[in-house]
C-alpha cells in the first residue's frame, strides 16, 4: 500500500518552535499501519522530540530496513533525506552516509526482526563503531508483515497467534548494547510519551550511537482460537476468492501518569507487562550496575525502562577514524583523489 499525503491544513493557533515550525511541519505521510499500532505512537514521539529540539528537517537523514517498523520513516519529517535499505542493512548504510556527511542528524528506525535477526551483525558493528545516530528499535516480538511469527526478542512462554508457545530464549537489545560497549542505552514503552520523548531528545543530542529499545505492541495478532470472529475460524468456514485480511480497530495503549516505580500495562490480549522506571539514585554512568539492573528486572518479570546507560566521554566513529572535520561531500575532488603519486607515498608506509 502506498503512503497518502496529509492535507496541508494548519490551524493558525498552532505553536511554533525556534525555527518557526509547527508540529505539522515535522509530520510525514499518513500511516498505513494498523489502527492502534504502537509504532504510530513512536512516530508521534519522534515528531514531538524533533520539534522541541528545533531540528532543521532538511538537515536530518532517516534510515530504515524492512518491516512494519521500517515504514515509520515515511511518517515523519517529509522534508528530510531518507533511505529505505534492504532487510537488516540499515546500520551499514547509515554508517556510510555518516562517513560522507557528518553534518547531518541521522535517525535510524528498525524493528526486533530487522535488527536482532538478519541485521544482528550490522547492529553489533554499528555499536562498535559508535556511529553518531539515534537508533530506535520498535520491539513487538513478532514479524508483523509475515503473519506474526516469533522474532528473536520474543520471551520464553509467550504464545503466537495460533497458541504455540515460544521455547527459545530472547535476545535483549539493551543487554547486548551494554555488553558491546554502547555509549547510550535506553528503553521505553510506546504508550509512555512522557518518558519516551525526553529519551529521544537525549539520544538525538548524544555524540555517538544512542540505542533506544521501545516496546511497541502489535495489535493485529491478538485474536484467539476460541473466537468465532478470529482469522482462523473465518477462513475455515468460508470459501475465499482471494487471500485478504481484516484488521480490527483497536484503541491505542497508553501508560497512565504515575509516580510509582512500576507501571502495569494490560495489552489487547489480556496479558500484563510491568515496566519499571529507574529510581532517583540510579547511576546511568555505571555499565555493570546498568547490566545488573536490567537482569534483576528480567528475573522479577519486569521491563527496565528509562535512560539505562550513558558514556558522554565515548568517541564516535569520526573521532576513532580521525576523519577531517569537513564532510566528504563538501570536499574538492583534488583533495579526495590527490592522484597516483600521493597514493604511492601512502603505500610506502605500509610496505
Amino acid at each position: 500500500m502506498t503512503s497518502i499525503a496529509k492535507p496541508p491544513v494548519r490551524h493558525p493557533g498552532l505553536r511554533t518552535n525556534a525555527l518557526g515550525f509547527t508540529l505539522r511541519d515535522y509530520e510525514g505521510t499518513m500511516s498505513t499501519l494498523c489502527a492502534g499500532c504502537g509504532h504510530d505512537s513512536v512516530t508521534a514521539a519522534i515528531v514531538q522530540a524533533c520539534w522541541e529540539l528545533s531540528l532543521p528537517p532538511h538537515r536530518a537523514a532517516k534510515m530504515s530496513g524492512i518491516g512494519c517498523s521500517s515504514k515509520t520513516t515515511a511518517y515523519f519529517m517529509k522534508q528530510s533525506h531518507g533511505f529505505n535499505s534492504v532487510h537488516g542493512r540499515m546500520p551499514s548504510v547509515c554508517s556510510g552516509a555518516n562517513a560522507a556527511n557528518r553534518d547531518l542528524t541521522y535517525i535510524g528506525v528498525s524493528g526486533d526482526g530487522d535488527s536482532l535477526s538478519i541485521g544482528l551483525g550490522q547492529l553489533c558493528h554499528a555499536i562498535r563503531r559508535n556511529v553518531r545516530m539515534l537508533y530506535v528499535i520498535e520491539n513487538n516480538g513478532v514479524y508483523g508483515l509475515t503473519k506474526g511469527q516469533f522474532s528473536a526478542s520474543a520471551d520464553i512462554g509467550s504464545t503466537s497467534k495460533k497458541g504455540e508457545a515460544n521455547v527459545q530464549p530472547p535476545i535483549d537489545p539493551v543487554l547486548l548494547a551494554l555488553t558491546l560497549g554502547a555509549t547510550f542505552v535506553a528503553r521505553s514503552f510506546s504508550g509512555d510519551k512522557a518518558q519516551l520523548v525526553p529519551i529521544l531528545k537525549a539520544g538525538l543530542s548524544h555524540n555517538g550511537l544512542a540505542l533506544v529499545d521501545v516496546i511497541s505492541p502489535c495489535v493485529t495478532f491478538n485474536d484467539h482460537d476460541g473466537s468465532t470472529k478470529s482469522y482462523k475460524f473465518t477462513r475455515e468456514h468460508e470459501v475465499e476468492i482471494s487471500a485478504a485480511d481484516f484488521v480490527p480497530l483497536r484503541r491505542e495503549i497508553t501508560a497512565p501518569e504515575t509516580n510509582e516505580a512500576i507501571t502495569s500495562i494490560t495489552m489487547h490480549d489480556g496479558s500484563v507487562v510491568r515496566f519499571r522506571k529507574t529510581h532517583d539514585a540510579y547511576d546511568p554512568t555505571d555499565r555493570e550496575a546498568a547490566y545488573a539492573h536490567v537482569r534483576a528486572c528480567q528475573k522479577r518479570g519486569e521491563v527496565a525502562t528509562g535512560l539505562l546507560f550513558l558514556d558522554e566521554a565515548g568517541a564516535d566513529m569520526h573521532a576513532v577514524a580521525k576523519t577531517v572535520t569537513t564532510p566528504l561531500v563538501d570536499m574538492k575532488y583534488e583533495d579526495l583523489c590527490p592522484g597516483n603519486d600521493a597514493l604511492q607515498k601512502l603505500m610506502e608506509k605500509y610496505r
